[in-house]
């Protein structure tokens, strides 16, 4: 997969449309300096652009593999572009990660958004809750994600135990 070419194809179309969005998945994790391999690009969206974006990745060539209120996940037939993942935040929850989006420079200088570490934390144990056989890659994900720089281990807590994964606080390494 082309990561700098499919990331310049988003930033441009959500620059051009003025949606907010981010970066989110491995690449965020990656951003956040660790090791981490990744098949795709996984990226947030709010909710309200949820049919421009799937229109714009269809008139791209994206094959639309699923589609909920929540995600929607997509896939070209040119191994270059890949699959493209989309999460998409509604409400309360879209307006605090969007406006506490940390930016990142990515392909050419690109400016690309990507949420606090906290905020990746929660959706990654969202993700555990609705699906646990997630639990291994995005429990690994959390614990690094605890040792990126001025994190807020405490708010990373709080939402494990909000979303009732208490049981796993005692296998995370946290410094």
């Amino acid at each position: 997969m082309d990561f700098e070419r499919v990331l310049r194809m988003l930033a441009e179309f959500f620059e051009g449309s003025s949606t907010q969005w981010g970066v989110v998945g491995g690449l965020a994790v990656a951003v956040y300096g660790a090791a981490r391999t990744t098949l795709d690009v996984d990226i947030v969206v709010d909710g309200q652009a949820q049919d421009a974006v799937i229109d714009f990745l269809e008139a791209r060539g994206y094959q639309t593999l699923h589609r909920s209120t929540g995600y929607s996940n997509h896939l070209h037939r040119d191994p270059d572009l890949g699959r493209v993942d989309v999460v998409y935040l509604r409400g309360e929850t879209s307006r605090r990660v969007f406006s506490e989006m940390n930016v990142r420079l990515g392909p050419q200088g690109a400016s690309i958004p990507v949420p606090r570490p906290e905020h990746i934390a929660a959706m990654k144990a969202f993700s555990i809750r609705n699906d646990p056989r997630r639990e291994a890659r995005e429990l690994a994900d959390i614990e690094a994600l605890l040792h990126a720089p001025d994190v807020n281990r405490a708010e990373i807590r709080e939402y494990l135990t909000r979303y009732g994964l208490e049981d796993l606080l005692e296998r995370l390494k946290d410094p």
